[in-house]
């Protein structure tokens, strides 16, 4: 019988030190393993920053990309037209000035015009002695031939420049057509208006030439009638 008192008295007392033990505190929201610490919310934050970081990086990527492709096309848009029709067109206006400062007898010049004007077809060289009406009718005719002459030199390097003013279009065309920039397209079509300019200049001087040789022949025909009448006005007079 006193064994059953002792068991009770032994029960109590391990539960009476079961009730002065304080509580386990709950577990928090991390875990730990090995001596490391893993906080679930904190990594969340962290992949958050990450690719944060990373779109940042790609943004500054693609800007850079973009940077270089503007650079590109400045440094294409800046580069020179590998083609140059200057020289060419150049020699075709020389060619075409040679042949006009070739002119006979009466150059394309103010003061030879009127010195000659003075001299052959008005004033005096209508009212001279036989001999010298002779001379100037000569005179005047050979002006006028050498004029038709020398429109249909001008005429012929007008010509023979058309030639080389296709090629050179053909060049010119090309090098706009295959042009990589602003500055290339903008120089070709530069040359393209200068080539143009020459083909005016072969026109102007070839209607210079032609207009010189006219003008002289009707300059000849006026001084002929003048001529004419003081030949009948002195016959009739005698």
């Amino acid at each position: 019988m006193t064994g059953i008192p002792l068991r009770r008295a032994i029960l109590a007392g391990v539960l009476a030190s079961a009730a002065m033990v304080p509580m386990i505190a709950p577990m928090p929201a991390y875990a730990q393993f090995g001596g490391i610490v893993y906080d679930p919310t904190n990594y969340a934050q962290n992949m958050l920053t990450a690719a944060r970081s990373l779109q940042q990086i790609n943004n500054q990527i693609q800007q850079i990309q973009q940077q270089a492709t503007s650079l590109i096309n400045e440094a294409r848009n800046l580069t020179s037209l590998p083609f140059s029709s200057l020289q060419q067109l150049q020699q075709q206006v020389q060619r075409t000035q040679q042949l006009l400062s070739e002119a006979q007898r009466i150059a394309y010049d103010v003061q030879d015009i009127q010195q000659a004007f003075n001299g052959r077809y008005k004033g005096a060289a209508l009212t001279g002695d036989h001999a010298q009406m002779v001379a100037n009718a000569n005179a005047r005719w050979e002006d006028s031939v050498g004029a038709f002459q020398d429109a249909l030199q001008v005429q012929a390097g007008v010509v023979g420049n058309i030639e080389g003013a296709r090629t050179t279009m053909d060049s010119l065309v090309s090098a706009s057509q295959s042009a990589t920039g602003a500055l290339q397209a903008t120089q070709a079509g530069n040359q393209l208006l200068a080539l143009q300019s020459q083909q005016l200049a072969d026109l102007t001087a070839a209607v210079a030439a032609q207009g010189r040789a006219q003008a002289l022949q009707s300059a000849r025909q006026a001084a002929e009638e003048a001529e004419g009448r003081e030949r009948f006005r002195r016959f009739m007079g005698n």
